[in-house]
């Protein structure tokens, strides 16, 4: 039996990514926690849960649950086509053992890096970006971004941007190893829009 609990945790994880990628391209910045929550997710390499990876407290997921309870009733296409391109690009990720293995190569060497940079410094964050542009970019099915063309002319807001679709990468690939499909986003949404307001209305 799939576990919905964790599967809905990581989808979670996915759309907040999704809409902190809008929020940098549309206003310039975005919800402090979700952010924080969201890149600190690159750090947790062996959590001992799901919700360790974000923090181990449900409401650091309270942007991404209120995202994917509003995908899995009324999509807004922007949103959809970030978070599924999500998913997508993992799918791609997966049959790639190069690119998963280049991946977990940079991701590994994150701690070594904090040594010297704080986790939100420009330097780190131009890093993960650059992980993004240079491992998960090459496998095709691009995400465009609209947004404001002021924010989007910035390198700092590009490589925020760049560093929540690498973390919203990180949630993909924790979905499917919970056991998440595409076919539960086609067959089984009410389950999951069901978990998903069961977690939120806890919090």
């Amino acid at each position: 039996m799939k576990n919905y609990y964790d599967i809905t945790l990581a989808l979670a994880g996915v759309c907040q990514a999704a809409k902190l990628v809008q929020e940098f391209a549309v206003n310039g910045e975005a919800t402090q926690n979700a952010f924080e929550t969201t890149i600190k997710s690159l750090t947790q390499m062996t959590p001992n849960s799901t919700l360790d990876v974000y923090g181990a407290d449900e409401m650091n997921l309270k942007l991404g649950l209120e995202v994917l309870l509003e995908q899995m009733n009324a999509q807004n296409p922007d949103l959809s086509r970030y978070w599924l391109g999500m998913l997508a690009l993992e799918s791609k990720l997966n049959k790639n053992a190069e690119a998963k293995s280049e991946l977990a190569r940079r991701i590994q060497r994150i701690p070594t890096q904090l040594a010297h940079y704080d986790l939100f410094d420009e330097q780190m964050l131009s890093t993960l970006a650059g992980t993004y542009v240079d491992v998960i970019s090459p496998l095709g099915a691009r995400i465009q971004v609209k947004g404001s063309p002021t924010h989007l002319q910035q390198l700092s807001i590009h490589n925020r941007i760049r560093s929540c679709l690498l973390a919203g990468i990180r949630s993909a690939i924790l979905w499917r190893q919970m056991g998440g499909t595409k076919w539960q986003l086609l067959f089984f949404r009410q389950k999951i829009s069901n978990m998903a307001q069961q977690i939120y209305s806890s919090i």
